[in-house]
């Protein structure tokens, strides 16, 4: 039987929750029901895993950045558009901002008759300087209404799109970023990563997992640190992460006295391991879709101080099994870390309640959640005939 064709696309297979959330769904997708493709620029930390993927068939683009470049950006279109004249896809599912945006206008270029777009997230916002931030939101604008369907990871960032006037409600639906969630229950190797980076056995350990770039705001991080450090001398600080701030943050533990004492080792694939050995985990972005770090976190029983951005507090319960603070209040945070490294038994109340109610950010349902919506959204293309009883596959008519 034909089978539904579906590409994604994403700017850049870099170390993140929309790379991750974007392979997973590549690698589960019922091959029964469903052929794959990728489509991202030629290069990513991740790039080797795609490549490695069994029945998806990868397009690595020269020409697609996350950076502005007209130039550059017409002939990655170019890329793209003969990337779906090549695969023929039924549905194009699109992620991130650049590949959102070239992605569904190929799609609509080439006729594609159902074109998704996924939300990790918008890439425009108050950080930005006004005319950055109206040009993206404007090319947001362009090819919102070619967009078959809009799939948020967070309710927040679901209403701030309807608010933008980018979709109406009935073209949204929330489908979180799902993670493995066996691999952090009880997560193992805690101990050894302590050892390997020279944190004392007993020390508190403050673990942060991010991108060194703007939105994460990891120099946020180091002033945490910085402050803690005056109440809590022992304590420890783990940076898990690396990108284009790293001078940055070197420079500014420097300045901070806390060489030594706050680790930046860069990306590790052993993420559980650091949340092993976590006494708390942070977040200090400037914004967000739902970050899967907080789940993770959540997920092995490590209790969370995060600011509040977007979908954030979809996760966190603020005095439960977290703590809340505004964005941009990193003393506020630092105060919130202190009192749970003082307290160890509210600590301890925390943790014990920290992997409840997160069944919606399993890996398998998200992927079972995108199975039905693109059947659902190719029978209403006319791609597939009316909804049968059973689980088998389906034939699609008119799929090349």
């Amino acid at each position: 039987m034909t089978r539904l064709r579906v590409l994604h696309a994403i700017t850049m297979l870099e170390l993140g929750g929309a790379q991750r959330n974007t392979l997973d769904t590549c690698r589960l997708l019922d091959r029964g029901r469903f052929a794959v493709g990728l489509a991202c620029a030629g290069r990513g930390e991740l790039l080797a895993e795609a490549e490695r993927l069994a029945d998806v068939e990868l397009f690595a683009l020269g020409r697609l950045r996350r950076e502005v470049r007209p130039a550059d950006d017409l002939r990655a279109l170019g890329e793209l558009r003969r990337v779906v004249r090549s695969f023929r896809p039924d549905v194009v599912h699109t992620h991130s901002s650049k590949a959102g945006v070239l992605g569904r206008l190929a799609a609509r270029l080439e006729r594609v008759p159902v074109i998704v777009h996924s939300i990790h997230g918008f890439g425009f916002g108050a950080h930005q300087a006004a005319p950055v931030r109206w040009a993206f939101l404007a090319a947001e604008r362009l090819v919102a209404p070619w967009t078959t369907e809009f799939v948020a990871v967070s309710r927040r960032n679901l209403e701030q799109g309807v608010a933008l006037g980018l979709f109406p409600r009935d073209r949204a639906r929330v489908i979180r970023s799902g993670i493995d969630r066996a691999a952090f229950r009880a997560p193992g190797g805690g101990a050894e990563l302590r050892r390997s980076l020279g944190i004392p056995t007993d020390a508190s350990l403050i673990v942060q997992v991010a991108c060194f770039k703007s939105q994460k705001a990891p120099e946020r991080f180091v002033e945490l640190a910085r402050l803690v450090a005056r109440r809590v001398p022992a304590a420890h600080f783990l940076l898990v992460g690396d990108g284009e701030l790293r001078g940055r943050l070197e420079a500014a533990r420097a300045a901070a006295g806390l060489d030594g004492r706050l680790h930046l080792p860069g990306w590790r694939r052993d993420v559980a391991a650091a949340y092993a050995a976590a006494t708390v985990v942070t977040l200090t972005s400037r914004f967000e879709g739902l970050p899967r770090a907080v789940v993770e976190a959540l997920t092995a029983g490590v209790p969370v101080a995060a600011m509040a951005v977007d979908g954030v507090a979809e996760v966190v319960r603020d005095g439960v099994d977290g703590f809340l603070v505004a964005e941009g209040d990193t003393a506020s945070l630092a105060a919130r870390v202190v009192e749970l490294l003082e307290d160890p038994a509210r600590r301890a109340a925390f943790a014990a309640r920290a992997g409840e109610g997160l069944d919606e950010f399993d890996r398998d349902t998200m992927v079972r959640q995108q199975e039905s919506m693109y059947e659902e959204l190719a029978r209403s293309a006319g791609l597939l005939g009316p909804r049968t009883t059973g689980h088998g596959p389906r034939s699609v008519s008119g799929a090349a």
